[in-house]
């Protein structure tokens, strides 16, 4: 094993041991928590090494980066899945929505409308998440419940999608308490949802190598991890 295999899988495996100690602290079962690998602007040879290691999952910020590395990646298609959690622009929404498995960063309802009539063509509906905004620092997702209610509610009104939770950034502080009342946040936006629509919503996507043990305890059960497994951006 080379030097950036061991250090990808030696990565992954300290990001294992953290995930199952907040667990343990919160009382959860880690099956109850997924990694994603954030490989955004990582080159493929990372990607490989972390599938090698076990890794199912990975996060891109761009549409194209990511068919790019992805297309020919021969855990596609197999039990790897690839998620869009980057901002995405309407005119790129056709692209995405027959390329990536889940799309996190649903953030305005024209996207919503135009993922939606672009959809119905699936063989499967394509899982979708709200981005909510919930730290003062980020501007990115739906602003206030009332603005996250509309975007489930027109959601949920396209069969070609399927709402399956949210997804936030929490400000990028030192303060944890600010931290932890954006997970918080999100969660009961979630349950909020769940008990207006009557939908079970599982998925909170929230947590990045910074903070993700934090998010664990608020209740995430997808984390987003990129530097603490592949180092780095390259520049």
């Amino acid at each position: 094993m080379d030097d950036t295999a061991k250090g990808v899988a030696q990565g992954i495996a300290r990001i294992e041991e953290r995930i199952a100690a907040a667990c343990l602290r919160s009382g959860r079962k880690r099956e109850e928590v997924l990694l994603m690998g954030v490989s955004k602007f990582h080159p493929i040879e990372k990607v490989e090494e972390a599938w090698k290691a076990g890794l199912r999952l990975f996060g891109e910020n761009r549409v194209q980066e990511g068919i790019e590395k992805f297309s020919g990646f021969y855990g596609k298609g197999v039990d790897t899945k690839i998620h869009l959690i980057g901002s995405l622009q309407t005119n790129k929404a056709r692209t995405a929505a027959f390329f990536f498995d889940c799309i996190q960063s649903v953030d305005r309802i024209s996207l919503i409308e135009k993922l939606g009539e672009i959809c119905v063509e699936r063989d499967s509906p394509l899982d979708v998440l709200l981005e909510y905004h919930t730290g003062e620092e980020s501007k990115m997702g739906f602003s206030g419940l009332d603005n996250l209610l509309k975007g489930a509610e027109k959601s949920l009104s396209y069969k070609g999608l399927n709402l399956r939770g949210l997804m936030t950034m929490a400000p990028f502080t030192d303060d944890e308490k600010i931290i932890r009342a954006s997970f918080t946040r999100l969660r009961e936006a979630r349950d909020t949802l769940e008990k207006q629509f009557h939908k079970k919503l599982p998925c909170l996507s929230m947590g990045m190598s910074g903070d993700f043990e934090l998010a664990i305890e608020e209740g995430s059960t997808l984390v987003r991890i990129g530097t603490a497994i592949f180092g780095e951006r390259p520049k």
